[in-house]
């Protein structure tokens, strides 16, 4: 790989991503690998803290794959595998964990609310898999790390981890940096402009999903929440209207200011509409590229192939040293 710094980002399967993934985290990263080494990987190791149909896994992993492709990360350009193609990961993640301290997992905020929604299955790997995130990400002893919000805690528990690796073993892992994009931008429910957008949510006017078509899109938005006002400004109290702007500026480029020009004199439903074609306008080539690939098993299965191999071979040689740092015997 080149000399560039390298940036590492990961993302669990959940089949089809929200438009919320897609603006927030997952558009950035194709012009990323223009500027950085890349390395993106499925998480599907992360996805079995919370019971899975295994079927449904499986093709959602191939789907996120896909996606991840078909949203513009070149295999030629950046590394992108699935996670539990690559052993490393689970290998660093036993010694991570053996300088990661009880007390430090017990105080995570995502533990603790996944716990409350799976009350029926609180398992060891739900209070773990931040290290297991850690080791994702000090295998290849990345640089740089985008992250949300949600996302702060767990990096700087990585930071930790490897900060007291090297204060026991000397000098060795990279303290990873957040990344934060600037044109990232936080995308709220339909139906609740209060709540981040998710897949989760019950009410399924509430999410776009970036496979949804065209016809489905604008209906989507025809529904969307705004208020009692008729005037397209973005303002403290508008939050329906604010997160509809938000979408629209993000699609099409445009400044607030320019959008409150636009549809000055107009109402709601020709706001509404316009975004929900900007929006699936803006999504086509997705969908498209999405269907090519899907239909093309054959070249799917070679490029997560080739990205595992690329990236177990990167991985490998930071976990051998590791290996002989902790007084691992070598094999060879």
């Amino acid at each position: 790989m080149e000399d560039k710094k390298l940036i590492f980002s990961g993302i669990q399967p959940t089949g089809t991503f929200t438009l919320g993934n897609y603006i927030g985290a997952v558009r950035n990263w194709k012009p990323l690998q223009e500027e950085y080494n890349c390395i993106y990987c499925v998480v599907d190791m992360h996805a079995i803290t919370v019971r899975q149909d295994p079927v449904k896994l499986r093709q959602n992993t191939l789907n996120s794959y896909a996606l991840l492709m078909a949203c513009g990360i070149d295999t030629e350009k950046s590394i992108l595998f699935i996670q539990s193609h690559v052993k490393t990961h689970a290998e660093l993640s036993w010694i991570l964990g053996c300088n990661t301290q009880f007390g430090e997992l017990s105080r995570m905020t995502q533990f603790k609310d996944k716990s409350q929604r799976h009350a029926d299955d609180v398992n060891s790997g739900l209070f773990t898999y931040p290290v297991l995130m850690a080791s994702d990400i000090l295998a290849y002893n990345a640089d740089l790390v985008p992250v949300g919000v949600d996302q702060k805690q767990h990096l700087e528990l990585a930071r930790n981890i490897a900060q007291r690796f090297n204060q026991r073993y000397g000098d060795f892992f990279k303290l990873p940096e957040p990344y934060i994009s600037e044109i990232g931008a936080k995308v709220m429910s339909l139906q609740d402009p209060t709540k981040k957008m998710s897949k989760s949510d019950e009410n399924p006017n509430a999410v776009i999903l970036i496979l949804d078509d065209k016809d489905t899109i604008i209906r989507k938005f025809k529904r969307a929440v705004t208020d009692s006002d008729t005037e397209v400004c973005y303002r403290e109290g508008k939050d329906g209207i604010n997160n509809l702007m938000t979408i629209y500026a993000s699609v099409t480029g445009k400044s607030f200011a320019e959008i409150e020009s636009e549809f000055s004199g107009k109402g709601y439903g020709d706001f509404k509409l316009a975004v929900g074609e900007a929006v699936a306008d803006h999504l086509a080539p997705v969908r498209s590229e999405f269907a090519r690939l899907s239909a093309d098993k054959a070249y799917l299965k070679k490029c997560y192939t080739q990205g595992a191999e690329k990236a177990l071979r990167y991985s490998q040689r930071i976990v051998s040293k590791v290996y002989r740092k902790v007084g691992f015997v070598d094999r060879t």
